[in-house]
């Protein structure tokens, strides 16, 4: 490929220099064939020496340039380019429109695509369908598919006939919007319409079908792929083996992997650091090291991801001694350790009940210039917390704003629900107004924990009093907040209380959790008012 690339480049100088000069397409040729090689700087570069040697671009030329710059995503270059086209007379192509919309959607700015789309139809330009899919694959990404729906209707009726692709990216995009029912419908439609769908198709429902727990459609699904000789490729494995992961079926998961390598897809770091995160998941850190073991020996070197897939389990397994040969490890293959790794080191420390030597490893790592981001900080203050040091975290919090690093607000309920653990009630009410101040709002999650410290304490007006004001501050009692409010009831014998919460409860469709049911049990009284 160097060499190729090397040749191409000569020769291009070699027409430069020639008497007379070859016409622009000789100098398109070579970029055309440098750009399919990737050599899109190389073709800039040239383009700059053809025009200081007046060699005049033609429509193809700048086209070229626009897709080179695309794929640096320089979207903002590409526009200059379709400046230029209009300056020199040209008339530029669905092509050259289509390129931009593509970078625009790839540079996260769907509406500019859509104004874009817009304004070349208006012109006069017909989309063609490859268009469409650029358009409608952006619109999906984002997850807004009535109007990726309202341009596949569109479509039709310019007579544009929608293909896999455009087909692929809707089902891709209802799946990302937990809408698999209605993606599995648009599967079998344009199956019955002669349209075959392909491996990105069959991936993208199974993905969704697996998210949704429907593990029977799925493996139908999988199968079916199978039989029509579709074969699976490294994402379609990959997505099986994490989503069987994630629901605990390892044993699954393995067979899957086994049969990915029979079928001659070779698993990559994907795949393996799911695996991994499955048996850590469930505890089991030797065969989590078994499959990081054999993912190397396979020569698949792991990644900065794999490594703290690893240290997290091994932190929260009480594995911190292992973890940290992991952190060394990683250095002497090059890789860096991330936030992740020691917020993981941090939370093993912690977790084992040595906060001062997590606190000692935060010190130090801030003295080599690491910069701690919020979740290494609200790790280590839930450790020091949890240890009963609250002067020290309050310290750590009043620390960290001076570093300019915000606290978020699940900073602001790692603190709350220690102090209310902790029955320390006049700290939550000042970190309650700290939150307000930081122009953070308090979630649900803030109000059922101060709710429910309040009522373990027996302080049952005060939290009832939070509970209807939860309504006031545009944040309405979920599940939980009920549950919770009803357990304080139970617990000191309000049955009244509890029978009329109930009540209110089950008429905005939640339902008793666990904990509730038993609580009633107990009190059988309280059968006779519901």
């Amino acid at each position: 490929m160097y060499t190729q690339h090397n040749e191409l480049v000569s020769f291009f100088h070699k027409l430069l220099r020639t008497k007379p000069r070859p016409s622009v397409i000789e100098f398109n040729k070579l970029s055309s064939s440098l750009a399919k090689m990737k050599q899109f700087q190389t073709v800039i570069s040239l383009s700059n020496q053809m025009e200081l040697v007046s060699v005049k671009p033609h429509l193809y030329t700048c086209n070229i340039l626009i897709n080179c710059f695309s794929h640096l995503q320089r979207v903002d270059l590409g526009f200059s380019i379709l400046a230029k086209i209009l300056k020199l007379g040209f008339e530029p192509t669905i092509i050259t429109f289509t390129t931009l919309i593509n970078e625009l959607c790839r540079d996260g700015k769907i509406g500019h695509a859509v104004d874009l789309f817009d304004k070349i139809v208006a012109i006069g330009h017909q989309p063609d369908v490859h268009t469409y899919n650029v358009i409608v694959n952006g619109l999906c990404k984002i997850g807004n598919l009535h109007v990726a729906m309202s341009l596949l209707k569109r479509m039709k009726e310019k007579g544009c006939e929608p293909n896999v692709v455009t087909y692929s990216a809707i089902i891709d995009g209802l799946c990302k919007c937990n809408q698999v029912d209605e993606a599995f419908d648009l599967f079998k439609e344009i199956k019955s319409q002669g349209i075959l769908p392909n491996v990105v198709t069959h991936t993208s429902l199974i993905h969704g079908l697996c998210y949704s727990s429907k593990w029977k459609e799925a493996s139908a699904l999988f199968e079916e792929m199978l039989e029509r000789n579709i074969v699976p490729d490294v994402v379609t494995f990959s997505i099986l083996v994490d989503e069987l992961c994630k629901d605990g079926m390892i044993v699954k998961a393995q067979s899957i992997l086994s049969r990915m390598i029979q079928t001659g897809v070779e698993p990559n770091v994907v795949t393996y650091n799911s695996l991994i995160d499955g048996y850590g998941l469930h505890g089991q850190m030797h065969l989590a090291r078994k499959v990081f073991y054999v993912m190397m020996r396979k020569g698949c070197n792991p990644d900065v991801h794999t490594y703290s897939i690893l240290i997290n389990w091994y932190c929260k397994n009480k594995g911190t001694y292992k973890a940290k040969q992991l952190v060394n490890e990683m250095s002497s293959r090059g890789l860096v350790p991330d936030h992740y790794v020691y917020s993981s080191i941090i939370y093993g420390l912690c977790h084992a009940r040595r906060p001062w030597e997590a606190f000692k490893l935060f010190k130090d790592l801030c003295a080599t210039g690491y910069l701690p981001n919020v979740i290494t900080y609200s790790t280590l203050l839930h450790g020091f917390c949890e240890n009963g040091h609250f002067d020290i975290a309050f310290s750590l919090f009043d620390e960290m704003k001076v570093t300019n690093l915000k606290p978020d607000v699940a900073t602001y309920n790692i603190l709350i629900e220690d102090m209310c653990k902790a029955g320390r009630f006049k700290d939550v009410k000042k970190l309650l107004s700290n939150l307000f101040i930081d122009q953070l709002r308090p979630t649900i999650q803030t109000y059922t924990m101060i709710i429910d410290g309040l009522s373990k304490r027996r302080f049952l007006d005060e939290a009832y009093q939070i509970f209807k004001n939860m309504e006031n501050n545009v944040c309405s009692p979920d599940n939980c907040s009920y549950n919770v409010m009803i357990h304080g009831f139970l617990r000191c014998k309000d049955l009244d209380k509890a029978a009329e919460l109930i009540h209110d409860m089950r008429g905005k469709g939640f339902s008793a959790d666990n904990t509730t049911l038993m609580l009633v049990a107990e009190n059988k009284a309280i059968l006779k008012l519901l």
